[in-house]
């Protein structure tokens, strides 16, 4: 199978920075791949080599078989490229940004308007509005909208979701699943592990280093099953006394409880029995069951210890 996104041993440097150390992964055609990671992983870094903006210092990487370097040229026409930060021009509406992206790439906005319809029909209400003045949701549409004018293969996708409202992070995925069946190849980088489900498959990635790959199903089964919520009044007391006790590896904070990680030996009454000797009268100890954000954590802590 020929990939739609490979990257072989990628390499980039600041200065001092190693931004990314020998990144290595693919995307299918026609997959929707997500890249998952915390600020500062790396993860716009892989999008501005895959984008032809910046040239590995090490390794190489290929979009549509076409190598990111030197066949940039003609690569450009072959992507649709979303920054995390909304780079289309302020000052003009929001039909001059469409007409503009389509001009870049010798289009016209009617020839490839079925494709972008179905994200741009709530924007269709006000063409002359300055794409300054709208909302984080229709910004976020206005610039999928312009990367997807050309009929691009490629869709590159760097936290389009930052910033945004919770109705419109559910309705801009559902658009990409959308997108996905047209046959659109889909990079997308996030830092809410929420949206990781929505993905075929899933790269994990911290300080430039990929930590994992596989589906999310995958990932998250190779947790195991010793995981546990934990939840009292005190909280912090709660935190303190489950890392005291031996049959614990890790106890963090997740959402409204605890999470437990604990070995073959760890019996939940008897935990909350002796947590309940030291003082802590209405502890409970339960089942949990895992997600991509426990794995993180744990990949994560152990690549710091």
């Amino acid at each position: 199978m020929n990939e739609a996104i490979l990257l072989k041993d990628v390499t980039k440097r600041y200065g001092s920075l190693t931004a990314l150390d020998k990144v290595s992964f693919s995307v299918h055609p026609g997959e929707m791949f997500g890249l998952i990671g915390p600020d500062g992983s790396g993860k716009s870094t892989i999008y501005r080599i895959l984008a032809t903006l910046s040239v590995p210092d090490e390794g190489e990487a290929e979009v549509c078989g076409l190598n990111t370097v030197r066949d940039y040229r003609h690569l450009r026409t072959r992507i649709g490229y979303m920054p995390e930060k909304f780079s289309l021009y302020p000052d003009l509406s929001v039909m001059e940004n469409l007409r503009f992206f389509a001009a870049l790439f010798g289009v016209s906005v009617r020839e490839n308007f079925d494709l972008i319809a179905p994200i741009f029909g709530q924007l269709e209400r006000f063409p002359n509005r300055r794409a300054g003045a709208l909302s984080g949701g229709m910004k976020q549409k206005l610039a999928l909208s312009c990367a997807l004018i050309h009929r691009p293969e490629i869709l590159l996708l760097d936290e389009p979701t930052t910033g945004v409202d919770t109705v419109s992070r559910s309705e801009f995925w559902d658009t990409l699943a959308t997108l996905r069946e047209k046959g659109i190849t889909i990079l997308v980088s996030t830092s809410y592990m929420d949206e990781a489900n929505r993905c075929r498959r899933i790269a994990m990635i911290n300080r430039g280093r990929i930590l994992d790959t596989a589906t999310p199903e995958a990932l998250v089964a190779s947790l195991g099953e010793n995981l546990y919520n934990a939840s009292a009044t005190d909280m912090f007391r709660l935190l303190s006394e489950l890392r005291k006790l031996p049959e614990v590896t890790d106890c963090y904070t997740f959402g409204a409880t605890l999470h437990v990680v604990a070995d073959k030996d760890f019996i939940p009454a008897q935990a909350e029995k002796r947590i309940r000797d030291a003082g802590l009268k209405d502890v409970r100890i339960w089942p949990a069951k895992g997600t991509i954000e426990d794995l993180f954590i744990r990949l994560t802590r152990n690549e710091n210890s």
